[in-house]
């Protein structure tokens, strides 16, 4: 069976636009969260979100950026800088072989509600001629195929939380299946929209402002956690056939070793340990590997009262008494949804390579409920780390795990 590996990442988030900015904030437990106030047209009340401070002249031309919805805008900048940390540059006859697999749960959100608002509240009857091409879920994987000239298989993937884990994972199988040797993989969201944002909030589950700290609303795994928090981004990884990688000297940051999904089949939005335990099983299966050789786990982690103690027992029923070392560190980049699988499983392969895992912020207050070893005092140094799992598990009962390893 062909092995995969990982050559480039690139990161659009809360915590840093560029992968270095990103991991200093995620090993420092520095939070990108704050408090957005109210918009009362909408009904929306003051509430925490996870905002990128996004330039898009930056990185556009003026007439490129209004062709570009946010979302776009994210994966194409992540997209360049996951190229650009590979050393990735594709022959003519190579393109046929390169693809995109891309994960998002609402694709082009903002020109979707532009339109919306142009046609029902301003009563204008105009909006944009490509309206419809910027705000479809496959808009971002296009425009990354079209700068980047891949001609493989593509895919976009819309599973709720789980989107873009399962885009990595199915990446992974287009290369073991020989459909490819190079794939961009990875997902963005831009959902931060005063409708979609007021959907939320209607919802119940958003997290409750911290009344001392804004930035430190949300708490996984905490006594006192009180809900989730909606950030936006995207992260592109670059997975090579191993051989191919090594032919060209390509640096590698780790093999993409394992991926396995289930359904719950039982609930729209309260997770199953059942299915999520299925999930993890078949990721370390499809690694070759026993659960004693993970070394850390990132977990899924949304700071809900009910998730984050069915994962924990889905983690215990998994590992038994020997559960490694976990944290979320949506503590503090917050939920990109669609996105979240990549951002996480990002933030599991920067502690793999580096050995050092990255904290659960904000729990000051252990949960009896939530028993584990989740990181609270700093980042952790640790030798001989080999092995790590990231989970995603969404609405609908989508469970989506990844297990990343050492290349040797």
């Amino acid at each position: 069976m062909r092995r995969v590996v990982i050559t480039g990442a690139g990161v659009v988030s809360p915590i840093g636009q560029e992968i270095t900015c990103f991991t200093d904030a995620m090993l420092e437990g520095r939070s990108g969260l704050r408090l957005l106030g109210a918009i009362p047209e909408v009904g929306l009340e003051p509430l925490v979100v996870g905002p990128v401070d996004f330039d898009p002249t930056r990185h556009f031309s003026r007439p490129q950026a209004k062709q570009l919805d946010r979302v776009a805008q994210f994966a194409l900048v992540a997209a360049r800088e996951a190229v650009r940390g590979a050393g990735l540059e594709l022959a003519e006859a190579e393109r046929d072989r390169a693809g995109i697999y891309w994960g998002t749960g609402l694709g082009g959100a903002g020109t979707l509600e532009e339109g919306y608002i142009q046609l029902y509240r301003e009563k204008t009857g105009r909006g944009r001629p490509l309206s419809v091409v910027m705000s479809m879920n496959n808009a971002a994987a296009a425009q990354i195929s079209m700068e980047l000239g891949l001609r493989g298989p593509s895919q976009t993937i819309s599973n709720a939380c789980a989107s873009s884990a399962m885009a990595i994972g199915e990446g992974l199988r287009a290369i073991r299946r020989g459909d490819a040797e190079v794939m961009i993989v990875g997902g963005g969201e831009a959902l931060l929209t005063p409708a979609i944002m007021r959907g939320w909030q209607m919802m119940g589950t958003l997290a409750r402002t911290d009344a001392d700290d804004p930035a430190r609303s949300c708490k996984p795994f905490a006594a006192d956690r009180s809900g989730l928090v909606l950030a936006e981004g995207a992260v592109a990884l670059i997975l090579e056939d191993a051989e191919r990688a090594r032919r060209r000297g390509a640096p590698i940051l780790a093999e993409l070793a394992g991926y396995g999904s289930s359904t719950d089949a039982v609930h729209i939005s309260k997770p199953d340990a059942a299915g999520q335990v299925r999930a993890m099983r078949a990721a370390l299966a499809d690694a070759g590997l026993d659960p004693a050789e993970i070394g850390y786990v990132n977990a899924h982690g949304t700071a809900t009262e009910v998730g984050d103690a069915v994962e924990t027992q889905a983690l215990r029923q998994l590992f038994g008494a020997a559960v490694p070392p976990v944290s979320s560190t949506k503590a503090v980049h917050g939920h990109l949804m669609g996105a979240a699988g990549a951002v996480e499983f990002l933030a599991a392969i920067l502690a793999l390579r580096l050995g050092i895992l990255p904290p659960t912020a904000h729990l000051d207050h252990p949960d009896p409920l939530c028993d584990l070893d989740y990181i609270t005092d700093g980042a952790r140094e640790v030798k001989d780390l080999n092995a790590i799992l990231s989970n995603s598990f969404a609405f609908g009962g989508s469970n989506a795990v990844l297990v990343a390893r050492r290349y040797s």
